[in-house]
């Protein structure tokens, strides 16, 4: 279980309302942040199934992919994650967006502990029924679907989905006339880590005055309102703009006769801002979504993370094969290993992250505990860090400080890369686009 947090009261101490200012905002944002602890719990165990892996591997005569990048995946993390969840948002009931990461065991034991699941595709929709999923804890969150999608999703009893343009509502009528549309609008996510509303979401106005009125002509279902504040998103001021904007839309639902009774508030959560972003969250619906009005129409809040459920819970152990020394730039050498931007590590070009690399094992000691437990460890070799592939663009780091000379035939491992990693990762150069993943259980 997590630690102790407190969960923010109905009787706020933050008084935003509508004419709250941007500063007023801002403060209350500030206030919110705290810092995360080491699972100790957590790094005791992969840490043994990273050294386990590694220390049955001889590199001078071991077959072909014995070499091959490997993830711990530690599902207490995960539990951990969703505990934490119906702790601070326990009104809120997640979906897990399947794109973060596809991995069965997860998908499964999220399943288990009670999530939704957010689905953008077909593929998606039937990777979550195949395991005996419940169609009804599926959401359709991708506004723009192809029409025989949509049509496959009517076929599977999927009977929610997302719509931010009039031709949508067209496809809907024609395709799945009766199924529960969520208008999705934009939102401020300029300081998100991946802007999502350069590419989705209408305005209020245009779902006022457009997408409602064409609905209520076409005879569809709005249901309610959806948004999305950018994945990785860092300011929290965005969620209580969207929350008050989509009480616009509602008002406007209900006045057309509309049975709006869904809220969905998206994703973009991370677990080392949680404390922060559920408290905006909380006020928000406090002041625009309160007790009386939820009960008298029967809301239902759900919301669509994805990198808070799994962040945490994946790290990457990658080989050492080759060195190039160079002495330039403060560079000791470039390090080649054996997974980089076009595998599990596509985060960097597409998710905009930077992995931290840790030396796992050198000259054969094994450095785990040793690296991650403890913070004050300074690095006193500078490295350039490459993957595997035949491709300029294939960098995981231009400049990395690690704490020993690792050579060829050395271990790194990287943490929190359960986000936008393997469901992303392809074959290019035919070096293949999975990898092993080992699991532990710190919540057992």
């Amino acid at each position: 279980m997590p630690p102790s947090i407190d969960i923010v009261q109905h009787e706020s101490q933050f008084d935003l309302n509508e004419q709250t200012s941007q500063q007023e905002i801002n403060h209350v944002v500030k206030s919110l942040t705290r810092t995360h602890s080491i699972n100790h719990a957590s790094t005791a165990l992969i840490g043994k199934a990273m050294t386990s892996h590694i220390a049955h591997i001889n590199h001078d005569d071991c077959d072909a992919g014995d070499e091959d990048s490997f993830f711990v995946c530690d599902l207490g993390e995960v539990i951990n994650s969703y505990n934490l969840w119906k702790e601070l948002l326990p009104q809120i009931t997640p979906h897990y967006a399947v794109k973060c990461n596809t991995n069965v065991e997860v998908i499964r034991l999220l399943a288990k502990l009670g999530t939704g699941f957010d689905c953008a595709s077909k593929s998606e929709i039937d990777t979550i029924l195949g395991l005996g999923i419940s169609p009804s804890r599926i959401i359709y969150a991708n506004p723009c679907k192809t029409n025989s999608f949509i049509r496959h999703a009517n076929e599977k009893h999927v009977n929610f989905t997302t719509v931010d343009n009039c031709q949508e509502l067209y496809k809907i009528q024609k395709h799945h006339e009766k199924c529960g549309i969520l208008i999705r609008i934009a939102t401020d996510d300029e300081d998100a880590q991946c802007r999502l509303s350069t590419k989705f979401g209408c305005t209020v106005s245009e779902a006022v005055n457009s997408l409602l009125p064409l609905a209520k002509e076409l005879g569809l279902r709005v249901k309610g309102v959806a948004f999305h504040v950018g994945s990785g998103a860092k300011d929290f001021t965005s969620i209580f703009k969207a929350v008050r904007d989509s009480r616009v839309i509602f008002d406007k639902g209900i006045e057309l006769g509309f049975e709006m009774d869904l809220l969905d508030i998206g994703g973009g959560f991370e677990r080392e801002t949680f404390r922060e972003s559920s408290k905006v969250v909380n006020e928000s619906l406090r002041q625009f979504f309160p007790a009386e009005f939820q009960s008298t129409h029967n809301l239902r809040i759900i919301a669509e993370p994805g990198r808070f459920m799994v962040s945490n819970a994946f790290t990457l152990g990658c080989h050492i094969i080759a060195r190039r020394d160079v002495k330039q730039d403060g560079i000791e050498a470039m390090i080649y290993i054996n997974d980089g931007v076009y595998g599990n590590m596509n985060c960097i070009l597409f998710d905009h992250q930077h992995p931290k690399a840790y030396v796992l094992s050198h000259a054969n000691k094994f450095y785990y505990h040793e690296e991650i437990e403890n913070e004050t460890v300074e690095g006193k070799h500078q490295f350039s860090i490459w993957g595997p592939t035949c491709d300029g663009l294939d960098c995981v780091s231009n400049s990395t400080e690690l704490s020993k000379n690792v050579q060829v035939g050395d271990w790194l491992f990287f943490p929190n890369l359960g986000a936008y990693t393997s469901a992303a990762s392809t074959g290019f150069n035919g070096l293949g686009s999975s990898a092993k993943t080992i699991y532990v259980n710190s919540a057992q």
